[in-house]
């Protein structure tokens, strides 16, 4: 069984805080797509409340993220004229150690994001 799991947190630059009831979508890459394996929404901390991908269900592979960045920012009052300039923002990335913990996190504003390999 694997030890690595995934985590994930949402910061709201614009505002200076976690971006709260953010609905956050994982999904593994395959030869045939993206398979949907995990909808969480972050908790008051911006975080989820529990790993988005766990011990036991975590493996190398490739996966992506969809952050429903445009739901946030319109419930913020922070939506300006539609079509929004960022409205889900997908991050794929890989995960080739399945012992490790890795953790993906999102800095957002309504013109801007960035993400790293966090800790």
């Amino acid at each position: 069984m694997s030890q690595g799991y995934l985590t994930t947190h949402v910061l709201d630059t614009a505002r200076g805080l976690p971006a709260s009831g953010l609905l956050i979508v994982l999904s593994q890459i395959t030869q045939t797509g993206p398979q949907e394996i995990a909808r969480m929404t972050t908790n008051a901390d911006g975080r989820t409340d529990t790993p988005i991908l766990p011990k036991g269900q975590f493996a190398a592979g490739t996966y992506e993220l969809t952050f429903h960045a445009g739901d946030y920012l319109r419930a913020t009052g922070q939506d300006g004229a539609e079509p929004l300039f960022l409205d889900t923002v997908p991050i794929r990335f890989g995960i080739a150690d399945a012992q490790a913990h890795y953790h993906v996190p999102l800095l957002l504003s309504p013109y801007s994001y960035s993400t790293y390999r966090g800790s």
